[in-house]
């Protein structure tokens, strides 16, 4: 039988191998494939939800208060925990396919997003926010130099 930390740990080296493309042939055609095709958040959603409907109570939990989520991270399982992160590696992944996609849409050089996708991969949300401030900036610059972006 496999175990939920197997499945923990393949899912992050798989998702880790998923980040490289991004980082090294963002320009590729592998990597618009990867990234068009969505196979890789559609693996990590489908162990979610898997691990997800492992949990008990989870359904049941309070979300509409901090202690209601302070009692779920300490009630909480390895199947919990799994769901959790692989939440966390799915949405991640997501945003930074998002980013490179954008960002190739759009023009936006490669010494600008690879930056913001570094710290997407670490920290998501400060990663995504990075993106969005250096993509207002890289807008302006454009416009001011007479480019359509």
């Amino acid at each position: 039988m496999i175990s939920t930390e197997n499945v923990f740990n393949s899912l992050n080296l798989l998702v880790l191998l998923g980040w490289i493309p991004l980082f090294i042939f963002p320009y590729s055609r592998f990597t618009k494939k990867l990234i068009d095709g969505l196979y890789l958040p559609f693996i990590l959603c489908s162990f979610y939800i898997y691990f997800l409907f492992q949990t008990n109570g989870l359904f049941s939990a309070d979300f509409s208060s901090l202690g209601g989520i302070l009692d779920l991270f300490k009630s909480s399982t390895e199947e919990s925990a799994a769901a959790g992160w692989i939440h966390y590696l799915a949405f991640d992944y997501f945003v930074g396919c998002w980013i490179v996609n954008h960002s190739i849409k759009k023009g936006i050089p490669y010494v600008i997003f690879i930056i913001p996708l570094v710290f997407t991969l670490f920290a998501g949300p400060f990663g995504l926010l990075l993106f969005l401030i250096f993509r207002v900036f890289y807008k302006r610059v454009a416009i001011k130099n007479g480019e359509q972006n």
